[in-house]
Formats: C-alpha cells, sequence, structure tokens
C-alpha cells in the first residue's frame, strides 16, 4: 500500500487546525511553507509525497519531484484543470461541500431579497415612508417554481431547503439525481435531456454547477430569452457560466426580472459596469459567510483522503479532465493573489490577515 512520508503544505489556519492537519500525517514528516515562497515550495517537495496548499495547483508542483497527491483546499478546481497538471499523473483533490450550507442560504438570500424588494422597501425606510407602490401584488417562495442546475454538493442542500419553503423543484444535473423524490422532475444531460424546459418553467433559476467546457456561457441571450420577464437568476457557481454581455442586455431589455450574482466573470466587479445600477441586481463580492468551523470540514475530507491514499481506494473530490476550460479566463483577485512569487517583506505589506483571516502566530513551531 502506498504510504505518506513527507507532506508540504501552505494552508492558512489557526494553530489549533495546523496541529489537527499536522497529525493527520503522524508518521509523515511535515512540512510548513508559506504560499508566496514559490522556490522553497519547489524546492521541500522534491521528496514529498503529497502538498496540502491553499490555491490552484501551481507550475512549481509540476517539476522533478516525487508528488503523488495534492490537495487544493478550495472548491473549485477549474484553474488546476490544465493539460500539464493532468500530465504530471498525480491525484489533484479538493474542499468541495465544506460551505454547501451556507452557499445554499446565500442562493435563498438573493431571491429573498427579489421577494420582497429589499432596496425599494429599505429606501422607503430611509426616507421614513410608510408603504410601498405596488406591494400589493408582491409574491413569497411559496408555491413557486425553482430551477437548480447543477445537482452537486450545493445544489443538494438548496434543494432540500427550497422544499421546505413549499417550493415546486426542476433540477438538471450532468448524471442522474439518485434520491430526492420531492423534485418534480430531472433533467440529465447524459441521458439526453436539454435545460429549456427548465428556463421556461421556473421563477427562480439557479445556478450550481461547475464551469467547464460546456457550461462556458450556458447562460447566454438565447437561454435568456427562453427565461420568464419575471424570473430571477442567481448565480453561486462561476462567473463564467453567465456571459456577462447578454445578462446585461437581458436586464436592460426587460427579458428577465433580475439577478442575484456573487461571482463574476471578472473579479472584482470594475466600478464601470452596468450591474451596480441596475434596479432588481444584488451583488456580493464573492463573499458567502462561513460555516461554523469551515477548516473543520476542510481537514475531514484531507482526513478521509489520506485514509483513502493509504487504502488504494478512489479519492474524494478529484480532479477530472472535463473541469477544463478552453482559453485564459480571468483570475479573481484572491486566485491573483495565490499565483504570486513575491518576498516575504512584499507580502508583509498586504496585510494578508487581511486578505485570509487571523492566523494567529508567525512560527510552525507554535503548532508542530
Amino acid at each position: 500500500m502506498p504510504k505518506l512520508n513527507k507532506v508540504v503544505t501552505t494552508v492558512w489556519y489557526n494553530k489549533e487546525d495546523m496541529h489537527t492537519l499536522r497529525y493527520i500525517f503522524p508518521d509523515a514528516k511535515f512540512v510548513y511553507v508559506d504560499f508566496y515562497d514559490k522556490e522553497k515550495l519547489a524546492e521541500e517537495v522534491k521528496d514529498a509525497d503529497a502538498a496540502i496548499i491553499m490555491g490552484d495547483v501551481d507550475d512549481c508542483l509540476l517539476g522533478e519531484n516525487t508528488l503523488k497527491w495534492i490537495h487544493c483546499d478550495h472548491a473549485g478546481l477549474n484553474g488546476s484543470a490544465r493539460p500539464e497538471v493532468f500530465a504530471k499523473g498525480c491525484f489533484v483533490t479538493g474542499a468541495a461541500g465544506r460551505s454547501a450550507p451556507v452557499l445554499a442560504e446565500h442562493c435563498i438570500y438573493f431571491m429573498m431579497q427579489y421577494c420582497y424588494h429589499t432596496k425599494e422597501l429599505l429606501a422607503a425606510q430611509e426616507a421614513c415612508h410608510w408603504g410601498v407602490e405596488g406591494s400589493n401584488a408582491w409574491r413569497g417562495l411559496y408555491g413557486r417554481t425553482a430551477g437548480i442546475i447543477g445537482m452537486g454538493n450545493n445544489g443538494k442542500m438548496l434543494a432540500d431547503r427550497l422544499h421546505a419553503f413549499g417550493m415546486k423543484i426542476i433540477a438538471y444535473d450532468k448524471y442522474p439525481i439518485n434520491g430526492y423524490d420531492y423534485v418534480t422532475r430531472k433533467l440529465v444531460a447524459s441521458e439526453g435531456d436539454g435545460v429549456d424546459s427548465l428556463l421556461e418553467e421556473s421563477d427562480f433559476v439557479i445556478l450550481t454547477l461547475a464551469l467547464t467546457d460546456e457550461t462556458h456561457h450556458l447562460m447566454n441571450a438565447e437561454a435568456f430569452k427562453k427565461m420568464k420577464k419575471d424570473a430571477f437568476l442567481v448565480n453561486m457557481a462561476r462567473g463564467g457560466v453567465v456571459c456577462t454581455e447578454d445578462l446585461i442586455w437581458a436586464l436592460e431589455n426587460g427579458e428577465i426580472g433580475g439577478a442575484g450574482l456573487d461571482v463574476c466573470e471578472e473579479e472584482p466587479l470594475g466600478a464601470d459596469s452596468p450591474l451596480w445600477k441596475q434596479k432588481n441586481v444584488y451583488i456580493t463580492p464573492h463573499c458567502t459567510p462561513q460555516v461554523p468551523h469551515r477548516t473543520g470540514r476542510s481537514l475531514e475530507i484531507i482526513r478521509e483522503n489520506a485514509r483513502r491514499f493509504e487504502a488504494g481506494e478512489p479519492m474524494m473530490n478529484r480532479l477530472r479532465p472535463e473541469m477544463a476550460v478552453t482559453g485564459d479566463a480571468p483570475k479573481s483577485g484572491w486566485a491573483r493573489m495565490m499565483n504570486s512569487n513575491l518576498s516575504k517583506e512584499e507580502m508583509a505589506k498586504m496585510d494578508l490577515e487581511k486578505f485570509l483571516g487571523k492566523r494567529g502566530w508567525t512560527s510552525p513551531e507554535e503548532w508542530m
């Protein structure tokens, strides 16, 4: 059976969680490297079996080394789905599912904003004005139809919650959807189903699918034309699933009723984007609140995959070829920071705890 004799990590955990991570591999040599120190990282993985890293698979991990497993401690693996990574021939895994409960809440947050006309109500409150014109025609979620595109961890969590709200649910996924008998209709791409009927019938179209070449710009002008004129789009997937130019066109021309966007094709969204000023568009800056001890959920995924690796069992959340996206997709500010190769002095000027959260330690000796 394969053994994990040396593990290198770059993750940004607090002392307690770093200690836990270290002893997931009790018999291994365990080495911490600052994520931006690419030269040292490349050196340390030369004789390592596994790397537990913050961002996508960096080029410095693809050279001459003994890596057999790379774990990227975030959900989306599109940035790692590159030919040179697959050519490396090692397992690459991610942390999909760790935030699924609150991602589902985030979808509902957008949906409720639209139902309750939050912008209008807040404007009325600010003006000390009782009542909003047309409010007698507003409708809640109960009895309406939600179309969920993507029934992975996030889509399933969302379906459970929307069912509790009394919504009719149409679900679409690439593969058969097992269970979830309360779902009114299950559409399966691998069985020849399309997404058109979901778009045509749904009051809310919610995107919780992976970004791939197949799903890039899935939501384009033609898709928006199929939606109800008052339908609301929620994108909790990846920005590239939606064609921004076509979305702006659809909003400005009344093809759809509004949108809730936590992700955009270009992040951060430029101040000159028309999306900021759209009446029924609600934007959050890719910032879903955390589940209680989100890192703990990451650690359980890592622990299980460490067990599976040494037992020779299939790994969870493994990178697959269909996750690849052709072309140079825009990178978020977070992704650009993860790929930076700056000195410790240059990084110190960035106040990393502001971007990555409070860590509370400076030397691995504090938790090792």
